[in-house]
């Protein structure tokens, strides 16, 4: 009965548009009313102390990094440099996207801020260079959703912290998967780009010049510091994931106003303001995603799904592609965070009693819902190209196919090769 009203309450809540993170406190609020002799003062109570968490505090300082870094001409030059190594291919548009979206991934650790950043640029001028534009659309919003995977990466902070794993491990396994589905993503734009025609203009660099590549390289140098330092600082042990954070935040605004200069006082204002805006909302999911979790913890509904997988079958590649179908539907529907937060802790027993690493399963987890940023209905990367570049949703979803075919591929590769995942881990320890 209990689980009944907890699920039942949350898809009612769902279906008719509650945002998603009420719906979570809801349903729970609505499970303890009616099932339980509970206090319903345990919702706010554990909302409240699920954010009273050091390593947390990543996460809005990498909001804050990401931004300043687009406002402080950071994004511009990570283009330029992706043009240079890029942009003399077949669809070299959509390769420069794709590459500059690996660039800016390395800084922002989000999809949809990869997505705004890179697109509200290469959307427009692939569209302006006669490039289809529910397929500029679709590439830049596939390619923002390395911005998760490639580190540092917010979901990675969040996995780290509920699941009990370093998060600077979880950085490092995030290296090669993020750059096995950017070359997969590149791979694909070409194909469809040649079979279209889309080829450089006249009066563009049609063939690779290692020149222009040392100088968009020199010009981007102090953009391209920041994951080194942020990676080298974590790793060197000279500060811990949320310093590096903060870090980020104060090299930032060094470069993008006394280096680059084009971060105005009202740009850093702004940026602030965006920053508190998005972390708001953020802190809101993840507080009533904890309360969620935790219901259902002390109801023992992750102990019942656990022995239910388990007696399907104990070998770890068929349990890892049931939770794969699993999370693949829950991307569609749940956000990062919420998805992240509730599944995180009900599935990591499950693997972890069949034999597979937490941290490679930490890579798999949010390689599915970065997946779901360009799946509908829910697709947040999606509306986010669709608003930078004025193509309608439903566009957009159906040229995103390809490459959402892509990305499941390269999903399936990380889930049965796990040395993607662990090679670097294994290699720091």
């Amino acid at each position: 009965m209990t689980i009944a009203l907890l699920f039942g309450t949350l898809f009612v809540c769902l279906f008719i548009g509650v945002p998603i993170a009420f719906a979570l406190g809801v349903s729970a609020l609505t499970a303890i009313y009616f099932g339980t002799n509970l206090p319903l003062s345990i919702i706010t109570q554990k909302a409240f102390t699920s954010l009273d968490s050091f390593p947390l505090l990543a996460i809005p300082f990498f909001m804050l990094a990401g931004i300043l870094m687009g406002k402080g001409g950071v994004s511009r030059r990570l283009l330029a440099l992706a043009s240079a190594l890029v942009g003399w291919m077949t669809g070299g548009l959509s390769m420069v996207t794709i590459v500059a979206c690996m660039f800016f991934a390395a800084i922002s650790g989000s999809g949809p801020a990869t997505v705004a950043a890179i697109g509200s640029f290469m959307i427009p001028a692939m569209i302006a260079r006669k490039y289809d534009g529910g397929f500029a659309s679709a590439v830049a919003a596939s390619a923002g959703s390395i911005g998760v995977i490639i580190p540092p990466s917010i979901p990675f902070v969040l996995y780290g912290v509920i699941g009990g794993v370093s998060v600077g491990s979880m950085f490092l396994a995030g290296i090669i998967p993020g750059i096995l589905i950017g070359v997969g993503l590149l791979i694909t734009a070409y194909l469809i780009s040649r079979k279209r025609g889309y080829k450089p203009e006249p009066g563009e660099a049609s063939t690779f010049e290692f020149k222009d590549v040392v100088k968009t390289f020199w010009e981007a140098k102090w953009a391209l510091l920041i994951p080194v330092i942020i990676l080298g600082g974590i790793y060197g042990g000279i500060f811990s994931p949320t310093e590096a954070a903060v870090v980020a935040v104060v090299y930032a605004i060094i470069i993008g106003k006394f280096v680059y200069k084009e971060l105005s006082w009202e740009g850093l204002y702004e940026s602030f303001r965006q920053a508190i805006v998005i972390n708001a909302t953020t802190m809101i999911i993840i507080g009533l995603s904890v309360s969620f979790a935790y219901f259902m913890t002390i109801e023992q509904i992750p102990g019942e799904i656990s022995d239910y997988l388990t007696q399907l079958s104990t070998n770890p590649l068929v349990i890892l592609m049931a939770i794969n179908l699993l999370l693949l539907v829950v991307g569609m529907f749940i956000d990062t965070i919420s998805a992240l937060v509730v599944l995180t802790p009900i599935l990591l027993p499950i693997v972890v009693a069949v034999g597979v690493d937490p941290i490679h399963f930490g890579v798999i987890l949010v390689a599915n819902l970065a997946i779901g940023f360009i799946t509908p209905p829910l697709g947040v990367n999606l509306f986010v190209a669709s608003s930078v570049g004025g193509i309608r949703f439903e566009r957009i979803a159906v040229s995103v196919l390809p490459f959402l075919f892509t990305m499941i591929i390269c999903l399936l590769i990380i889930t049965f090769i796990p040395s993607l995942s662990m090679w670097l881990p294994n290699l720091y320890e």
